[in-house]
């Protein structure tokens, strides 16, 4: 009995085979004040990390999208830098997390053009995140109404599918999505298509992933306790309410936590924390705590002055934070989320002014000293999981009702 048959029980008393992958995560993070080139050396080192996690043996990198999000996120065009990745790596699979959906930000057939060809060019490697975003400095960029955007997501997130899937596609005319037949090419190499996953910061967006049959990217930086939580919360619902939204299913949690790993605690501390703090303060600066002035806001300086990470991590600027610390610090922190049955961990690493060195040095120690027994559990509990989810997982497919394909002479002619 595993993580994902406890959910059955009633007595939630778990014994469980224990297991967990490891992701990277790019904001492209950039404080104030800037210099001509920062960006470029930037997005050039991020490359390099990424290299030299794939070849130590890391399971995912992550990027995300995001607009206008000055200092704390300078990724507009997560395909350009993931195809850039593609031809640098091997095995690491390539997630986007997330593609924006509405589509004011990405025309649906645009979104699945880029993730086809990216899958072709990643020999299969792709993760398909996607959400909505709720900063206004991104929604007010491209006209999108808030009361609207998680329907404009979910309509896209539905016609990229079947875009991706059907040959040709049939043509929908919805209230956010219009488009007639065509047939959108490439296709992907995952069939059929690649795994699906949704942003996720609350209990309420954790079941809407399980409902419709998405990974659940989770933001929250959950604490073990918290994480268990969110675990139960997914997988009880995935095996009673899952109707997929797309045309198979990806139940897997993963959750965001920072990281920095020394053999010296203090050394881990200084070289991770104030990054950390940066990412939490920015990320709240743009999500609801402060007024933006584009162009002329100072993100780094207001970080500061409102007493930098020691103000931001409640007093434990000198303290282990998440998988920031020693090898044994991490190590206990991670054991705790994989007792709670979390799949992966992702880790925030470019936050703030954390040095290049710094991240390849602890991206080096933790798959030496850390890595290892967590992937050897793995695994054992891949194959396991799969065994108990499968009745779930048919009744799910089950219950999708796929959009009608087309005869052969159904498609219209379109005239020169």
């Amino acid at each position: 009995m595993d993580a994902y048959t406890d959910i059955r029980r009633r007595n939630r008393r778990p014994v469980r085979i224990q297991a967990m992958q490891f992701g990277i995560f790019y904001e492209h993070q950039l404080p104030r004040p800037w210099k001509p080139g920062d960006e470029q050396r930037l997005l050039e080192q991020a490359l390099e990390q990424i290299e030299l996690a794939d070849s130590l043996g890391y399971d995912y990198a992550w990027e995300v999208e995001h607009h206008f999000l000055e200092e704390y996120s300078h990724s507009s065009a997560p395909g350009v830098f993931l195809g850039a990745t593609a031809q640098r790596t091997e095995q690491i699979k390539l997630g986007h997390g997330i593609r924006l959906m509405p589509p004011a930000y990405n025309h649906p057939a645009r979104v699945a053009e880029t993730i086809s060809t990216l899958d072709l060019l990643s020999d299969g490697r792709v993760q398909f995140g996607t959400g909505e975003s709720s900063s206004n400095v991104e929604l007010g960029g491209f006209a999108i109404p808030r009361d609207e955007k998680e329907a404009m997501w979910r309509e896209a997130t539905e016609q990229v599918t079947n875009m991706l899937t059907m040959e040709p596609y049939p043509g929908y005319d919805g209230e956010y999505v219009s488009m007639p037949a065509r047939n959108v090419v490439p296709k992907p190499a995952q069939s059929p298509h690649p795994p699906l996953w949704l942003a996720c910061s609350s209990r309420s967006t954790i079941k809407q992933a399980a409902r419709l049959g998405m990974g659940a990217l989770c933001f929250d930086f959950a604490a073990a306790d918290n994480a268990k939580q969110w675990v139960d919360t997914y997988y009880e619902t995935f095996e009673n309410e899952c109707t997929p939204i797309g045309h198979t299913v990806n139940p897997n949690i993963a959750m965001v936590t920072g990281v920095s790993v020394h053999e010296d605690r203090q050394t881990a501390i200084d070289r991770g924390a104030v990054g950390f703090a940066f990412f939490q303060y920015a990320l709240a600066h743009y999500y609801g705590a402060g007024a933006h002035q584009p162009g002329r806001t100072n993100v780094w300086e207001a970080f500061e002055d409102a007493g930098g990470a020691e103000a931001i991590l409640d007093g434990t600027a000198d303290e282990p934070v998440g998988a920031i610390g020693t090898v044994d610090d991490v190590r206990t922190h991670l054991r705790g989320l994989e007792d709670a049955g979390v799949d992966q961990v992702i880790f925030i690493q470019q936050g703030g002014n954390n040095r290049h060195e710094h991240i390849c040095a602890s991206l080096e120690l933790f798959a030496e000293e850390v890595l290892e027994p967590f992937h050897e559990r793995d695994e054992a509990y891949r194959a396991r999981k799969h065994q108990e989810l499968e009745p779930a997982i048919r009744a799910a497919l089950e219950r999708k009702q796929p959009m009608e394909s087309m005869d052969d002479d159904e498609p219209p002619i379109v005239d020169p």
